[in-house]
Protein backbone atom coordinates (compact mmCIF):
# COMPACT_ATOMS: atom_id res chain seq x y z
CA UNK A 1 0.00 0.00 0.00
CA UNK A 2 1.24 3.39 -0.79
CA UNK A 3 0.15 6.70 0.68
CA UNK A 4 0.69 10.20 -0.06
CA UNK A 5 0.08 13.05 3.30
CA UNK A 6 -1.64 15.79 0.81
CA UNK A 7 -1.86 18.29 3.80
CA UNK A 8 -1.12 17.39 7.82
CA UNK A 9 -2.10 20.97 9.28
CA UNK A 10 -5.87 20.91 11.34
CA UNK A 11 -8.69 23.34 9.77
CA UNK A 12 -7.43 26.88 8.87
CA UNK A 13 -3.93 25.66 7.81
CA UNK A 14 -0.49 26.50 9.15
CA UNK A 15 -0.15 29.10 9.16
CA UNK A 16 -3.23 30.16 9.47
CA UNK A 17 -4.32 33.25 7.69
CA UNK A 18 -5.55 35.45 10.61
CA UNK A 19 -3.32 33.98 13.40
CA UNK A 20 -0.52 35.47 14.99
CA UNK A 21 -0.14 32.89 17.94
CA UNK A 22 3.40 32.00 18.77
CA UNK A 23 3.76 29.10 15.73
CA UNK A 24 2.33 31.09 12.85
CA UNK A 25 4.09 34.69 13.73
CA UNK A 26 7.72 32.05 13.92
CA UNK A 27 6.75 30.78 11.14
CA UNK A 28 6.36 33.66 8.83
CA UNK A 29 9.47 35.23 10.15
CA UNK A 30 11.64 32.39 10.58
CA UNK A 31 11.82 32.49 14.33
CA UNK A 32 10.88 29.04 14.34
CA UNK A 33 11.84 26.01 12.86
CA UNK A 34 8.37 24.47 11.65
CA UNK A 35 7.10 23.71 7.79
CA UNK A 36 3.95 25.25 6.37
CA UNK A 37 1.02 22.44 6.01
CA UNK A 38 -1.95 22.45 4.11
CA UNK A 39 -5.52 21.31 5.88
CA UNK A 40 -5.69 17.86 6.78
CA UNK A 41 -6.08 14.90 3.37
CA UNK A 42 -4.32 11.76 2.39
CA UNK A 43 -4.54 9.50 -0.94
CA UNK A 44 -3.83 5.97 -0.74
CA UNK A 45 -3.58 3.16 -3.49
CA UNK A 46 -2.35 -0.38 -4.14
CA UNK A 47 -0.82 0.01 -7.61
CA UNK A 48 0.70 3.61 -7.19
CA UNK A 49 -2.05 4.31 -10.61
CA UNK A 50 -5.30 4.82 -9.29
CA UNK A 51 -5.85 6.52 -5.41
CA UNK A 52 -8.60 6.78 -3.08
CA UNK A 53 -8.65 10.52 -2.11
CA UNK A 54 -9.25 10.35 1.65
CA UNK A 55 -11.03 13.38 2.39
CA UNK A 56 -11.66 17.05 0.49
CA UNK A 57 -9.74 19.55 1.86
CA UNK A 58 -10.47 23.35 0.67
CA UNK A 59 -6.59 22.83 -0.08
CA UNK A 60 -6.79 20.13 -2.42
CA UNK A 61 -6.08 21.85 -6.12
CA UNK A 62 -2.48 22.92 -4.54
CA UNK A 63 -1.97 19.48 -2.71
CA UNK A 64 -2.52 18.00 -6.51
CA UNK A 65 -0.39 20.42 -8.01
CA UNK A 66 2.13 19.48 -5.41
CA UNK A 67 1.22 15.68 -6.26
CA UNK A 68 2.13 14.34 -9.95
CA UNK A 69 0.56 10.98 -9.45
CA UNK A 70 -3.13 12.46 -8.89
CA UNK A 71 -2.89 14.50 -11.79
CA UNK A 72 -3.59 14.02 -15.26
CA UNK A 73 -1.39 11.52 -17.17
CA UNK A 74 -3.51 9.37 -19.39
CA UNK A 75 -6.57 10.83 -21.33
CA UNK A 76 -7.01 14.61 -22.79
CA UNK A 77 -9.54 15.31 -19.10
CA UNK A 78 -8.24 12.63 -16.77
CA UNK A 79 -7.01 12.10 -13.07
CA UNK A 80 -5.27 9.74 -10.73
CA UNK A 81 -7.87 9.66 -7.95
CA UNK A 82 -10.49 6.71 -8.45
CA UNK A 83 -12.93 7.48 -5.39
CA UNK A 84 -13.32 10.23 -2.25
CA UNK A 85 -14.01 8.79 1.13
CA UNK A 86 -15.16 11.38 3.71
CA UNK A 87 -14.68 10.75 7.50
CA UNK A 88 -16.57 13.53 8.39
CA UNK A 89 -18.45 16.85 7.44
CA UNK A 90 -16.31 19.18 8.60
CA UNK A 91 -15.88 22.31 6.56
CA UNK A 92 -11.97 21.34 6.00
CA UNK A 93 -12.53 17.81 4.66
CA UNK A 94 -15.18 18.19 2.85
CA UNK A 95 -15.37 21.84 0.65
CA UNK A 96 -12.66 20.47 -1.49
CA UNK A 97 -15.36 18.27 -3.27
CA UNK A 98 -15.80 22.20 -5.03
CA UNK A 99 -12.78 22.48 -6.21
CA UNK A 100 -13.83 18.76 -8.21
CA UNK A 101 -16.56 19.81 -10.17
CA UNK A 102 -15.21 19.52 -13.63
CA UNK A 103 -15.53 16.16 -13.85
CA UNK A 104 -16.79 14.57 -17.08
CA UNK A 105 -17.76 12.11 -14.96
CA UNK A 106 -20.53 12.41 -11.48
CA UNK A 107 -17.62 11.73 -9.01
CA UNK A 108 -17.69 8.38 -6.87
CA UNK A 109 -18.03 9.49 -3.47
CA UNK A 110 -18.33 7.46 0.01
CA UNK A 111 -19.87 8.92 2.78
CA UNK A 112 -21.90 7.86 5.87
CA UNK A 113 -25.35 9.26 5.96
CA UNK A 114 -25.55 11.44 8.56
CA UNK A 115 -22.47 12.95 6.36
CA UNK A 116 -24.71 12.74 3.06
CA UNK A 117 -27.70 14.74 5.48
CA UNK A 118 -25.19 17.72 6.84
CA UNK A 119 -23.74 18.06 3.04
CA UNK A 120 -27.40 18.26 1.65
CA UNK A 121 -28.73 20.58 4.00
CA UNK A 122 -27.05 22.41 6.42
CA UNK A 123 -23.56 23.17 4.23
CA UNK A 124 -25.22 21.54 0.86
CA UNK A 125 -22.19 21.56 -0.87
CA UNK A 126 -23.46 18.00 -2.31
CA UNK A 127 -26.71 19.80 -3.64
CA UNK A 128 -24.75 22.62 -5.14
CA UNK A 129 -22.02 19.74 -7.54
CA UNK A 130 -25.59 18.62 -9.15
CA UNK A 131 -25.38 21.33 -11.32
CA UNK A 132 -21.61 20.31 -12.42
CA UNK A 133 -20.37 16.54 -12.63
CA UNK A 134 -22.83 15.39 -9.59
CA UNK A 135 -21.49 12.52 -7.49
CA UNK A 136 -22.61 9.06 -7.49
CA UNK A 137 -22.75 8.45 -3.81
CA UNK A 138 -22.74 5.42 -2.02
CA UNK A 139 -23.15 4.50 1.67
CA UNK A 140 -20.56 3.76 3.90
CA UNK A 141 -21.42 0.57 5.96
CA UNK A 142 -20.87 1.25 9.68
CA UNK A 143 -21.07 -1.98 11.05
CA UNK A 144 -17.66 -2.85 10.20
CA UNK A 145 -18.34 -5.01 6.98
CA UNK A 146 -15.71 -4.59 4.26
CA UNK A 147 -16.50 -2.25 0.70
CA UNK A 148 -13.95 -1.21 -2.04
CA UNK A 149 -13.97 1.40 -4.64
CA UNK A 150 -14.33 0.14 -8.46
CA UNK A 151 -12.01 2.49 -9.52
CA UNK A 152 -9.33 1.88 -7.03
CA UNK A 153 -8.18 -2.07 -7.01
CA UNK A 154 -6.70 -4.25 -4.50
CA UNK A 155 -7.63 -2.01 -1.38
CA UNK A 156 -10.58 -2.64 0.64
CA UNK A 157 -11.95 -0.28 3.42
CA UNK A 158 -13.95 -1.18 6.84
CA UNK A 159 -15.49 1.73 8.72
CA UNK A 160 -16.00 2.64 12.17
CA UNK A 161 -17.96 4.96 14.12
CA UNK A 162 -16.03 7.41 16.61
CA UNK A 163 -16.49 9.24 19.11
CA UNK A 164 -16.19 13.16 18.14
CA UNK A 165 -18.29 15.79 17.29
CA UNK A 166 -20.11 16.75 14.04
CA UNK A 167 -19.97 20.46 12.10
CA UNK A 168 -20.73 23.03 13.54
CA UNK A 169 -24.10 23.42 11.38
CA UNK A 170 -25.18 19.63 11.86
CA UNK A 171 -28.19 18.93 13.32
CA UNK A 172 -26.07 16.29 15.67
CA UNK A 173 -23.49 18.98 16.85
CA UNK A 174 -24.94 18.29 20.67
CA UNK A 175 -26.06 15.05 20.26
CA UNK A 176 -23.48 12.84 17.82
CA UNK A 177 -25.01 9.91 16.18
CA UNK A 178 -22.72 7.05 14.61
CA UNK A 179 -21.37 8.24 11.15
CA UNK A 180 -20.54 11.87 12.20
CA UNK A 181 -17.23 10.80 12.59
CA UNK A 182 -15.24 7.49 11.32
CA UNK A 183 -12.24 5.83 11.46
CA UNK A 184 -10.90 4.00 8.64
CA UNK A 185 -8.94 0.11 8.54
CA UNK A 186 -7.67 0.20 5.02
CA UNK A 187 -6.07 -3.43 3.42
CA UNK A 188 -3.79 -4.06 0.87
CA UNK A 189 -5.72 -7.37 -0.26
CA UNK A 190 -2.56 -8.63 -1.67
CA UNK A 191 0.30 -7.94 1.23
CA UNK A 192 -2.59 -7.97 3.69
CA UNK A 193 -0.86 -4.63 5.24
CA UNK A 194 -3.63 -1.81 7.02
CA UNK A 195 -3.80 1.31 7.82
CA UNK A 196 -5.95 3.14 10.41
CA UNK A 197 -6.32 6.58 10.02
CA UNK A 198 -8.50 9.03 12.00
CA UNK A 199 -8.01 12.42 12.30
CA UNK A 200 -10.36 13.19 14.43
CA UNK A 201 -11.32 11.11 17.31
CA UNK A 202 -12.51 12.38 20.75
CA UNK A 203 -11.75 9.32 23.12
CA UNK A 204 -10.27 6.21 23.59
CA UNK A 205 -12.37 2.81 23.58
CA UNK A 206 -11.41 -0.62 22.87
CA UNK A 207 -13.01 -1.12 19.66
CA UNK A 208 -10.86 1.95 18.34
CA UNK A 209 -8.21 0.78 20.62
CA UNK A 210 -8.63 -2.80 18.88
CA UNK A 211 -8.59 -1.85 15.10
CA UNK A 212 -5.59 0.56 16.40
CA UNK A 213 -3.47 -2.90 17.40
CA UNK A 214 -4.29 -4.45 14.51
CA UNK A 215 -2.79 -2.33 11.79
CA UNK A 216 0.90 -1.94 10.49
CA UNK A 217 0.35 2.05 10.93
CA UNK A 218 -1.83 4.16 12.57
CA UNK A 219 -2.83 7.85 11.49
CA UNK A 220 -4.61 9.80 14.11
CA UNK A 221 -5.90 13.00 15.73
CA UNK A 222 -2.68 15.20 16.52
CA UNK A 223 -4.78 18.22 16.91
CA UNK A 224 -4.14 19.47 20.20
CA UNK A 225 -1.13 18.99 22.72
CA UNK A 226 -3.55 19.89 26.22
CA UNK A 227 -6.75 20.05 26.87
CA UNK A 228 -6.86 23.43 27.83
CA UNK A 229 -4.62 24.77 24.35
CA UNK A 230 -7.11 26.87 23.07
CA UNK A 231 -8.05 28.42 26.26
CA UNK A 232 -4.58 28.93 27.69
CA UNK A 233 -4.05 30.45 24.20
CA UNK A 234 -7.19 33.35 24.63
CA UNK A 235 -8.45 31.77 21.34
CA UNK A 236 -11.32 29.86 22.73
CA UNK A 237 -13.08 28.99 25.61
CA UNK A 238 -13.57 25.13 24.98
CA UNK A 239 -11.35 22.39 25.74
CA UNK A 240 -9.70 19.86 23.20
CA UNK A 241 -12.17 16.90 23.85
CA UNK A 242 -15.11 19.79 24.29
CA UNK A 243 -14.96 19.81 20.05
CA UNK A 244 -14.18 16.17 19.69
CA UNK A 245 -10.46 15.95 19.77
CA UNK A 246 -8.40 13.86 22.59
CA UNK A 247 -5.26 16.04 22.85
CA UNK A 248 -1.46 14.22 23.19
CA UNK A 249 -0.52 14.89 26.81
CA UNK A 250 -2.13 14.23 29.80
CA UNK A 251 -3.11 11.12 31.22
CA UNK A 252 -5.29 9.39 29.05
CA UNK A 253 -3.91 11.18 26.53
CA UNK A 254 -3.31 10.42 22.87
CA UNK A 255 0.38 10.01 23.83
CA UNK A 256 -0.63 7.04 26.35
CA UNK A 257 -2.72 5.25 24.41
CA UNK A 258 -0.40 4.98 21.74
CA UNK A 259 2.23 4.07 23.62
CA UNK A 260 0.38 0.30 24.48
CA UNK A 261 0.40 -0.13 21.18
CA UNK A 262 2.81 -3.20 20.02
CA UNK A 263 6.19 -2.20 19.28
CA UNK A 264 5.60 -2.59 14.76
CA UNK A 265 2.97 0.05 14.65
CA UNK A 266 4.06 2.72 12.59
CA UNK A 267 2.39 5.81 14.89
CA UNK A 268 1.80 9.55 13.34
CA UNK A 269 0.06 12.35 14.39
CA UNK A 270 -2.44 14.14 11.62
CA UNK A 271 -4.60 17.19 11.59
CA UNK A 272 -2.25 19.40 13.77
CA UNK A 273 -3.50 22.75 14.86
CA UNK A 274 -1.62 26.04 14.47
CA UNK A 275 -1.11 26.49 18.34
CA UNK A 276 0.00 22.92 18.72
CA UNK A 277 3.97 23.16 19.49
CA UNK A 278 4.42 19.70 18.45
CA UNK A 279 4.79 21.76 15.14
CA UNK A 280 8.19 23.51 16.28
CA UNK A 281 10.43 21.18 15.83
CA UNK A 282 13.08 22.43 18.62
CA UNK A 283 9.91 22.04 21.32
CA UNK A 284 10.68 19.93 24.07
CA UNK A 285 6.95 18.79 23.24
CA UNK A 286 8.30 17.35 20.05
CA UNK A 287 11.24 15.83 21.54
CA UNK A 288 9.16 13.79 23.61
CA UNK A 289 6.93 12.28 20.84
CA UNK A 290 10.39 11.64 19.32
CA UNK A 291 11.19 10.17 22.14
CA UNK A 292 8.22 7.98 22.51
CA UNK A 293 8.73 6.81 19.16
CA UNK A 294 5.51 9.04 17.42
CA UNK A 295 6.32 10.88 14.31
CA UNK A 296 4.37 14.35 12.93
CA UNK A 297 2.78 13.85 9.55
CA UNK A 298 3.62 16.76 7.15
CA UNK A 299 2.80 17.92 3.49
CA UNK A 300 4.18 15.22 0.70
CA UNK A 301 5.19 12.47 3.11
CA UNK A 302 5.04 9.36 2.13
CA UNK A 303 4.60 5.76 3.13
CA UNK A 304 5.07 2.53 2.24
CA UNK A 305 3.52 -0.75 3.82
Amino acid sequence: MKLIVLGASAGGGFPQWNCNCRNCAGVRDGSVRAKARTQSSICVSADGVDWALLNASPDILQQIKATPELQPNRALRDTGIGGVLLVDGQVDHATGLFMLREQKQRLPLWCADPVYEDLTTGNPVLRVLAHYSGVDRHPVPLDGSPFAMDKVAGLSFSALPLTSKAAPYSPHREQSVDGDNIGLTITDQASGKRLFYAPGLGANDPQVFARMKEADCVLVDGTFWTDDEMIAAGLSNKTARDIGHLPQSGTGGMMDWLGELPKHVRKILIHINNTNPILDEDSPQRAELTRRGIEVAEDGMRIEL
